[in-house]
């Protein structure tokens, strides 16, 4: 019994070794350190791991359809603006536009032949105003004869009553001025045609000015042709818009694309930034132009100083391809989040030229 007693103590003397109250002390003043540091920390700034790197991606769009003849570039090739990526078959595209041609080559004659018919009908014109010029002297010319005729006529009349001339002397004098009647009344008729003939010239002389416009505007219409087919003619060979880093190649030659469709794409990698994603709790002290840490996966122990450089206008869910609709009574508070963007302070460092979209980084922003 005495012994069991003794064991005891023993037991509750070694509970209470130094070493274990040391160590549960240094553990307890860690903690305690260690959260103040995080309050005091979290009073100065705002950190998220919602965010990610981001760059300019334009999509390979070919403007016109048809087989693809050539490839020139492959998965991760880098290129300049004005590389050619690819080349569509130009036969049809060139048929096109040497129907085009043709077809304007046609407008061009026509236009020269309606200016030719123009000419014509001018000078058809001036010689039936000619004419017409002409049969009227000799009208007036028939006129003086007729008069001089009839007043031969009524003189042998009165000479022919008195038996002071033979009847064939009279008869002469009627012949004559019966004559001069019919050829005052043929150069009239001459008259009215030539006059009919300068109206219808100068009606021709009208309709021709009219194919002219006519052909002028063919002329312009077949031009417009032409540039078209020869601006699809130049979309055959597609060429990078900007410098980047090509992504997979889905594309092969023999295959027909179709205008519109994508491709591929073309990654910017001149210029990148951090989309960070914040609470919308997180906003009410964050401004434009404040310092912000920003630690890459990729690199744990490197820091890359950036700034804010703006906000989105609207949340992510915003911008959802079904962004939720609470006016149907299916409501449930959920904290939404804030796109920020976050350029970096050195664009050209080697490191930063390193990073690739979609990455994931973690970002501090210094509120003050």
């Amino acid at each position: 019994m005495i012994q069991s007693k003794t064991e005891t103590e023993t037991s509750i003397k070694k509970k209470r070794n130094p070493v274990f109250i040391i160590i549960l002390g240094v553990l307890v003043i860690g903690g305690l350190w260690f959260g103040l540091s995080k309050y005091f920390h979290s009073l100065h700034h705002e950190e998220t791991e919602d965010a990610q790197i981001s760059a300019d991606i334009s999509p390979v769009i070919p403007r016109v359809s048809g087989y693809v003849s050539e490839v020139k570039v492959s998965d991760n090739q880098y290129v300049k603006k004005g590389d050619t990526l690819l080349i569509i078959d130009q036969r049809d595209l060139q048929i096109k536009l040497e129907q085009a041609e043709a077809a304007l080559s046609l407008a061009q004659a026509n236009l020269i032949s309606a200016k030719a018919g123009t000419q014509a009908s001018k000078a058809n014109i001036n010689t039936a105003a000619a004419s017409v010029g002409t049969i009227e002297a000799q009208i007036e010319a028939a006129k003086i004869n007729l008069r001089r005729a009839t007043e031969d006529y009524e003189r042998y009349k009165n000479l022919i009553a008195d038996h002071s001339i033979t009847q064939q002397q009279y008869e002469q004098a009627l012949a004559a001025k019966e004559t001069a009647e019919k050829q005052v009344q043929i150069l009239q008729g001459q008259k009215e045609q030539a006059s009919k003939a300068t109206s219808a010239a100068s009606a021709q002389s009208n309709a021709t000015s009219t194919q002219i416009e006519n052909a002028d505007a063919i002329i312009q219409q077949r031009k417009v042709d032409v540039d078209a087919a020869k601006l699809n003619l130049s979309y055959s060979v597609i060429t990078a818009p900007e410098d980047g880093l090509i992504s997979k190649v889905n594309v092969k030659p023999g295959q027909v694309v179709q205008a519109g469709q994508s491709l591929f794409s073309i990654v910017h990698n001149e210029q990148i930034w951090v989309t960070a994603n914040f609470k919308e709790t997180q906003l009410n002290k964050m401004m434009i132009g404040q310092k912000v840490d920003v630690h890459a996966d990729i690199f744990p122990k490197h820091t890359f100083h950036a700034s804010i450089a703006s906000f989105a206008p609207a949340t992510g869910s915003t911008f959802a391809l079904l962004p939720p609709d609470n006016a149907s009574g299916n409501f449930v508070k959920v904290v939404q989040r804030i796109p920020v963007r976050i350029e970096f302070a050195d664009p050209s460092d080697s490191l930063v030229k390193k990073l690739r979209p979609g990455m994931n980084v973690v970002v501090d922003v210094h509120l003050n």
